[in-house]
């Protein structure tokens, strides 16, 4: 997961996005759950692949344990 999600406050406010990419983990896991396919998103989106959506799934499943996360924020 973290070698395709990054959280950098220079970047989308610090927002979740796909490492190398502009595209918030929050509009992928949005567009799933309108009922978006991968092939649809990754349309959307040519710069990510599968491998990022399933990360955006697994980053969004984490937080919704409540928990919190130890994740480095790049400087």
């Amino acid at each position: 997961m973290r070698s395709r999600i990054t959280i950098d406050p220079n970047i989308c406010h610090g927002k979740p996005v796909i490492k190398n990419t502009r595209v918030l983990v929050s509009n992928i896991l949005a567009d799933l759950a309108v009922g978006q396919t991968f092939e649809e998103i990754i349309e959307n989106y040519p710069n990510i692949n599968e491998e990022d959506i399933k990360a955006a799934l697994k980053f969004g499943s984490k937080l919704a344990r409540f928990e919190s996360i130890p994740y480095e924020v790049s400087a």
